[in-house]
């Protein structure tokens, strides 16, 4: 498949604050102090927090995520059968399609894709409002839709997808390029920032992919597209969508000019409130799948804190529990850059193997810095609490909070996890000193 990415000036990621996958066994260790860290963000600062989370973790991901969680399907009408596919070869696909879905490494269907693309690939098409996260095969079911509702002799956008960034645009992008390698008619176009075309031009491809501001320009005040000529139209990432006012009325102008037999699909990871109504008034009629989160059990987990008058004190605390305790990996929270690049410092006069992950890097490094700590080439990775957000894991044995302000800062950690006896017995001895470790309070969902 032909690609119009060459439109696009090459321009370096933008620099996002990030989200960073948390481990399975969590102690807390920092003196709890009052700061400004809740002050609540502005919604472009939230916006580009989630989708910096979403970016990294397409960055760093080489297969599907093994997702344990069940599929709830609701259907548009309930009396109709429901199907669900075991195998690609199910669905009647094109043959160039076939291809391309197992040339990108697809065996079988995963979870979402099993149940959301024989609903997408329907006849007539159907709607739908889908809650998957990433890594489970989304981005691909979507664009598998596309490709097989597109018709290649005609020469104009039949196909519409939305995403948040630029960054995420190129992402889902190179899906469409990778799955349609072997459909050489179909032409992929970016309506991103930077790429500019001369006023009244008209897209000749098939399929159009870009952010909300770009894509309603091109639909209404350029005239690049036709609007009511759209078949499919995709609305990705919408959690981070709506974290943006603008982008939310800017995906509902769009999502108006379309005309009413179109397809409509809308993902999302999480489905808050606020998902849940944008997504009703972009998808009219829709077919719901959701996750069944299946209730976990944390009563082996053992929370514990360090009072410390100081950060020498902070850092002898935990020099000591690396003394006492064999770990394998583990990640350290801290709450500002400079206290990160100081214990970072500090760890590697140590003799550690110290990784700094922070806020000013762009995002493709923050992919390396997790994908060295994965591979066992750091053993500690130091960050700041910016990056501390997102469910995503990787395989420290312990995470610590150095220098936890609030509950914000020492829930994440605390998902999941066992706490090996050695560690009670640690915890259990008394420390001496100003510097004593007590155990944190049991609290609600931790």
């Amino acid at each position: 498949m032909a690609g119009a990415a060459g439109r696009v000036q090459g321009r370096a990621l933008r620099r996002f604050p990030i989200t960073l996958p948390v481990g399975d066994v969590s102690i807390c260790e920092g003196a709890v102090v009052k700061t400004n860290a809740n002050a609540e963000k502005t919604d472009e600062e939230e916006k580009e927090d989630r989708a910096a989370q979403s970016l990294l973790n397409k960055l760093i991901r080489s297969n599907l995520v093994d997702n344990t969680n069940q599929v709830e399907v609701l259907q548009r009408d309930p009396n109709s059968p429901l199907y669900s596919v075991k195998s690609f070869e199910e669905l009647r696909l094109k043959p160039q399609l076939l291809q391309g879905v197992y040339a990108m490494g697809f065996n079988r269907p995963s979870k979402i894709q099993e149940n959301a693309l024989p609903l997408m690939l329907a006849e007539p098409p159907q709607n739908l409002i889908a809650q998957s996260q990433s890594g489970t095969g989304k981005t691909a079911a979507f664009v598998l839709a596309m490709l097989s509702q597109v018709e290649p002799a005609n020469k104009y956008p039949q196909c519409l997808c939305l995403s948040p960034t630029y960054e995420l645009a190129l992402q889902t992008g190179k899906v469409i390029e990778q799955m349609g390698k072997f459909y050489p008619e179909l032409k992929l176009a970016y309506a991103v920032r930077g790429n500019k075309l001369e006023r009244g031009q008209k897209i000749s491809e098939q399929i159009v992919i870009g952010t909300p501001g770009t894509v309603l320009d091109w639909c209404s005040k350029l005239k690049f597209i036709d609007p009511k000529k759209i078949k499919v139209f995709v609305l990705d990432e919408a959690d981070v969508m709506i974290a943006t006012q603008g982008h939310q009325d800017q995906s509902i102008r769009i999502q108006r000019m379309l005309p009413r037999n179109c397809q409509m699909l809308l993902f999302s990871a999480t489905f808050e409130d606020s998902v849940w109504k944008f997504a009703q008034k972009v998808v009219p009629d829709p077919n719901v799948i959701k996750l069944k989160r299946e209730e976990e059990t944390l009563d082996t987990i053992k929370q514990y804190y360090v009072l410390c008058s100081s950060r020498d004190e902070k850092f002898q605390a935990l020099c000591n529990l690396y003394g006492a305790i064999t770990i394998a990996q583990a990640m350290i929270f801290c709450h500002t850059r400079k206290t990160a690049s100081w214990l970072a410092a500090e760890l590697s006069k140590e003799g550690h193997q110290v990784a700094l992950l922070s806020g000013e890097m762009m995002v493709e490094q923050r992919a390396a810095v997790i994908e060295r700590f994965r591979e066992g080439k750091e053993k500690v990775l130091v960050t700041t609490n910016v990056c501390a957000r997102g469910k995503q894991r990787t395989c420290p044995t312990w995470s610590l909070c150095f220098g936890a302000s609030s509950e914000s800062h020492t829930a994440r950690p605390f998902r999941s996890g066992f706490l090996h006896s050695r560690i009670q017995e640690h915890f259990s001895e008394s420390r001496g000193g100003s510097c004593a470790w007590r155990p944190l309070l049991s609290r609600a969902g931790w």
